[in-house]
């Protein structure tokens, strides 16, 4: 991700989890950002695409920490610790990311829909590193 890219994500994150994501503006955005529209549309065709982004970058993250935590666990208990120890981590370190999700979880919306989605997605992950973890013994 380039530095502009990378700028316009970390301050929407930013605005995201301070004002909301219904009251932060693509104008906000760009204005504190320092960029042109037109700049952050050649990165992001709109506010939802940004914000999908982030919600898929940061369910990634996690995901992929999680996979990288338990691979040398061997017993469910090791990999429940892993895991829980994880998402302390994710929760303290990335609080913007968490408090987005957070927020986003209930409600009709889009946005609301596409944390859900990756929620959902998560709890499956956890609930089959157990289920394995069960059928091994």
């Amino acid at each position: 991700m380039n530095r502009t890219k990378r700028k316009i994500f970390e301050t929407s994150m930013n605005l995201f989890a301070t004002k909301g994501y219904d009251a932060t503006s693509i104008e906000e955005i760009t204005s504190v950002v320092g960029v042109a529209k037109g700049t952050l549309y050649y990165h992001f065709s709109s506010k939802e695409e940004i914000f999908n982004f982030l919600v898929e970058e940061g369910m990634k993250l996690l995901e992929n920490s999680i996979s990288i935590k338990i691979a040398n666990c061997n017993t469910l208990q090791n990999k429940l610790k892993a895991i829980l120890l994880i998402q302390i981590k994710v929760m303290t370190k990335y609080e913007d990311f968490m408090t987005i999700v957070l927020s986003q979880v209930l409600g009709k919306g889009s946005t609301h829909l596409t944390c859900r989605k990756y929620v959902f997605e998560y709890i499956d992950l956890v609930e089959k590193i157990i289920k394995e973890s069960i059928d091994k013994r």
